[in-house]
């Protein structure tokens, strides 16, 4: 087999050169758009990982807004029955509490389901406010707000935390 069979000439350039050409031309088309995959890849996965962080924050927001509002709504009600309130206002502060408590279903799910790694420190942030309710006395009503206190502030540091 001579040189002569192959190199079928194309014009001026031997079919070989034109084949490289060719592979070298695909194999690059392949490779960029590889490399383009996997920047679109990257991008969304940091898009997700952004719109996962304002979920979180959101949640967190919601819950602790909700603790707090409850917190106040259960010792206001409470102090005002411990302080022997009217059947009319301990009513009028109950139906508040009970407004305040529903609030707090929605974004303690919420914190549960994307954060999963704090639930047991958001249950207890939340069954530390619901503690509130029936305190014997106002040292215990006391009592029970600053441990919901603290209950509420360990959750915002698990969550800092993970």
């Amino acid at each position: 087999m001579t040189t002569q069979h192959l190199h079928t000439k194309i014009g001026e350039r031997p079919m070989w050169s034109t084949l490289i050409a060719v592979l070298g031309t695909l194999s690059a088309s392949v490779i960029a758009t590889l490399l383009q995959n996997r920047i679109t890849r990257a991008a969304a996965q940091r898009q997700d990982a952004a719109e996962h962080r304002r979920a979180v924050l959101g949640a967190l927001r919601e819950l602790a807004t909700a603790l707090d509002a409850h917190r106040r709504a259960m010792w206001v009600r409470e102090d005002a029955r411990l302080a022997g309130a009217t059947q009319e206002e301990y009513a009028r502060l109950r139906a508040e509490s009970h407004a305040t408590r529903a609030a707090i279903s929605a974004p303690l799910v919420a914190v549960e389901i994307l954060i999963p790694g704090v639930r047991e420190q958001a249950r207890a942030a939340a069954e530390a406010t619901f503690a509130l309710r029936a305190a014997p006395d106002r040292q215990t009503l006391d009592a029970h707000r600053r441990e919901a206190l603290t209950a509420a502030a360990a959750l915002v540091e698990a969550i800092r935390l993970t």
